[in-house]
């Protein structure tokens, strides 16, 4: 089979991210190209976001926007694996017994009315085998990862695609692709953390499988309205600012982490409620946490949250799954986090 290309398209909050990787299945892509457009209006005004915690989706600003990026990345391909936010998907856990794949497909799909918020003909249900487990009397039982996502989004996003001449193969969710790139072919029981410019994704992942998800609406926005306020200086000024300095600054700097950490005390909050929960409901406790998203780029918060959790704590690196051209060497640790989504997006088509 010959080389292909393919565009891993992430709408965020407030950005839209496009990776494009090339090779061959089953090796190692390259990087090809990578594009971001990013809006700070939000920060000034909340309802200002591209998607918002609703199922409503602005599809003529995602189509505008779409667009311009295209035009400046100017992609070899027109195929798409987007990604679809949690905020718009219903997923949940379940642990049925051990039985045939259609015995499987019938138990979810009766499984499945007891929990999906909306009738079963309105949206479109898939579902992945996580683990396989033995229970306290012997009996072999399977845990399975439940996605249910309305078929109207579906519809708006293949549209928006189909009008800005991409062809849309997969929507996936976000925590699906960051389990792929950043933990397929390992088995540490992994947090993935993703903190945007609106909200906050956490994940459980394993074995390049899903196993959890959560959001919160707590972002580096926050963060940065933090600064803004503080010093009375723009949205714009505060989120140059929080990347020049971090959490790490001492004298006059020092100011800009104590304006900041107690947001990020809020989100770390909100992670360790999540743990705690999926620690005490389903097996296996957390082993290390890795940090995606823009908010990964934050000077001195690997060590922070390290401190914190006391565990492991690393920022997302998709340079173990994807080979980088030599001309961008120097970007890699800047672009790797904030990009996460779009390169498991596109590394789907490639394993």
């Amino acid at each position: 089979m010959g080389r292909k290309s393919c565009l891993g398209v992430d709408i965020g909050t407030t950005s839209i991210k496009i990776v494009e990787l090339e090779g061959k299945k089953g090796e190692k892509p390259m990087l090809k190209n990578y594009g971001a457009l990013e809006g700070y209006g939000y920060l000034d005004r909340v309802n200002n976001a591209i998607q918002t915690s609703g199922l409503k989706m602005f599809d003529s600003d995602v189509k505008e926007l779409l667009k311009i990026l295209l035009k400046k990345v100017n992609p070899g391909t027109t195929e798409v694996v987007a990604s679809i936010p949690p905020f718009s998907v219903f997923t949940t856990l379940l642990d049925i017994p051990m039985m045939s794949p259609q015995e499987t497909a019938q138990a979810i799909n009766y499984q499945a009315r007891a929990f999906v918020p909306l009738p079963l003909t309105e949206v479109t249900i898939d579902w992945i085998p996580v683990s396989e487990y033995a229970d306290e009397r012997g009996i072999k039982k399977q845990q399975i990862f439940l996605i249910s996502v309305p078929n109207e989004q579906i519809v708006k996003y293949k549209q928006i695609f189909s009008d800005v001449g991409l062809n849309l193969r997969t929507l996936e969710i976000e925590g699906l692709s960051l389990a792929r790139l950043l933990t397929s072919g390992d088995p540490t029981l992994t947090m993935v953390v993703d903190i945007g410019g609106r909200s906050t994704s956490i994940s459980v992942c394993a074995g390049g499988f899903l196993r959890y998800s959560a959001q919160i609406d707590f972002s580096g926005g926050s963060m940065t309205q933090a600064i803004a306020s503080g010093l009375n200086i723009s949205v714009q000024r505060a989120e140059e600012l929080k990347k020049q300095r971090g959490l790490v600054g001492t004298g006059g700097e020092f100011e800009l982490s104590t304006l900041m950490s107690p947001f990020l005390d809020v989100i770390l909050s909100e992670v360790r409620r999540v743990k705690n929960n999926y620690e005490r409901n389903y097996k296996g406790n957390i082993e290390r946490i890795m940090l995606a998203g823009g908010g990964a780029n934050l000077k001195g918060i690997e060590s922070y949250v390290q401190k914190e959790f006391g565990l492991p704590t690393l920022k997302a690196d998709p340079s173990q799954k994807v080979v980088y051209p030599p001309n961008i060497s120097p970007l890699v640790s800047e672009i790797g986090a904030p990009f996460s989504v779009s390169f498991g997006l596109a590394l789907r088509e490639f394993i």
